[in-house]
């Protein structure tokens, strides 16, 4: 080969580092001094992500990685030690997240892994670190037609956003205008290696079925549909962002405490009243409904009678009217679980009742918990109000309330969450959030994880 052509093949080799950088400073002003973490997977498109980002200098000291192994394959532990081998030769720390759930009845397990995945890893990013993930333009146009066909307004076809808030810092997408072709391409010019999930050859899962058959033929037919799909997917975000301005300006004018007046709403034409609607629902934590119930929402029960009380429920959730005021709660029954004491001297794992499942504090090289900071025994219980913690050495109280929304735990699973107590003091939250008086330093010679085996 030339001198020439060995400098053009270096060139290529460092194309996508750079695009990469380019596309992380356009979103993060502060880049590149910002901490960034990638979630990764040990597939392609995450091992090409840290690679790359491992490989530019002004990176490499505040970049990390995390991996969720969800337990949910056979395979996961070796993909755990995998992911490792891969981090050690990048020299990019690595912290393997365990989750034991169990698989409900008609569950999809995609989605149980998803959200599973992103409230873990919601959990252990520090204050204004920065989530990537290595999600790309192929992965943008099957999410936009996929949402076209469930019939998904603008937020749907809007898609996956570059930079968007997350926990308490934010997730980042710098991969998604490049295409896997190119993705492939620097990998095996790199020689990396990468897990092959079983999983994507599934075609009954639709994202499989588009991927395989229908794509390929939208290519050959548009080969430049992915970055007009793409377009398509900022246009909408832009619609979107104007109806949200809308939207918290209708819902501000109509607030009465945490309640929404009747007759402000009712001064709305219909479809900005379901605009408003849908966003205060949203705002609030709470699942959307479906079409129905929403039109339902804006028409019946705003025009029905003051005394009627009218209501709809959906996904655990209630809206109802009382005279001119409407409100929002939770339809699911509180759990009852009395207060337990848990001698950690004596036993390592505590079964908890009420379906909750199993807490397990084990020992670990590198483990977030300083096992000689743990008092002997900590006392169980659920959710009251009111609870705090400090969950980075550095940073402030923080309440239990405000963590659970920043991370968008679901009301149902805030309502399960088992919290470990010493005394008064919050230990921990679940799996999710450790209380910096426990937390392992770099003096640490005893460490341990703990695991919150979910029912």
């Amino acid at each position: 080969m030339t001198a020439r052509g060995t400098r053009a093949r270096s060139a290529a080799a460092h194309a996508l580092e750079w695009r990469i950088a380019a596309r992380l400073a356009a979103v993060l002003p502060e880049f590149p001094a910002v901490s960034l973490c990638v979630a990764f997977s040990g597939g392609l498109d995450s091992t090409v992500l840290l690679a790359a980002l491992a490989a530019l200098p002004e990176v490499r000291p505040r970049l990390r990685a995390l991996h969720v192994d969800h337990g949910l394959q056979e395979s996961s532990v070796v993909w755990a030690q995998h992911c490792c081998g891969v981090a050690h030769a990048l020299e990019v720390p690595l912290e393997v997240l365990t989750m034991r759930a169990r698989r409900p009845r008609g569950a999809s397990l995609e989605a149980l892994a998803r959200g599973w995945r992103y409230r873990l890893l919601a959990g252990h990013l520090t204050a204004g670190e920065v989530l990537l993930t290595a999600h790309h333009a192929d992965d943008q146009l099957e999410t936009v037609l996929l949402q076209l066909l469930r019939g998904a307004g603008l937020p749907g076809i809007a898609a996956m956003p570059v930079v968007a808030p997350f926990a308490h810092g934010r997730i980042a997408r710098p991969l998604l205008d490049i295409e896997r072709a190119e993705i492939d391409s620097w990998a095996r010019a790199r020689r990396l290696t990468w897990i092959e999930d079983d999983s994507n050859a599934d075609e009954r899962l639709d994202r499989n079925y588009l991927r395989r058959h229908i794509v390929p033929l939208l290519r050959a037919r548009w080969p430049g549909a992915t970055r007009a799909v793409a377009r398509t997917a900022r246009h909408a975000a832009e619609g979107q962002e104007l109806l949200d301005l809308l939207a918290r300006a209708d819902v501000a004018r109509a607030a009465d405490g945490a309640a929404l007046r009747v007759t402000t709403l009712r001064a709305l034409d219909v479809p900005r009243r379901r605009n408003a609607l849908r966003y205060w629902i949203a705002s609030c934590g709470y699942p959307l409904p479906d079409t129905r119930r929403l039109h339902e929402l804006a028409g019946a029960v705003l025009q029905a009678r003051p005394d009627a009380n009218p209501r709809v429920t959906w996904n655990g959730v209630s809206a109802q009217r009382h005279a001119e005021r409407l409100t929002l709660s939770r339809t699911s029954a509180r759990i009852a679980l009395e207060p337990l004491e848990w001698p950690l001297l004596a036993e390592r794992s505590l079964e908890l009742p009420a379906g909750i499942g199993r807490l397990e504090l084990a020992p670990a090289a590198l483990g977030p918990i300083d096992l000689s900071a743990m008092p002997p025994a900590l006392t169980v219980r659920l959710r009251r109000g009111g609870e705090r913690l400090r969950p980075l050495r550095t940073g402030p109280m923080r309440t239990l309330k405000s963590l659970l929304q920043a991370a968008h735990v679901p009301l149902a699973e805030r309502e399960r969450l088992p919290l470990l107590f010493d005394g008064e003091r919050l230990i921990a939250a679940g799996d999710l959030w450790l209380d910096a008086a426990v937390q392992a330093g770099t003096a640490t010679t005893q460490r341990a994880r703990l695991i919150w085996h979910r029912a």
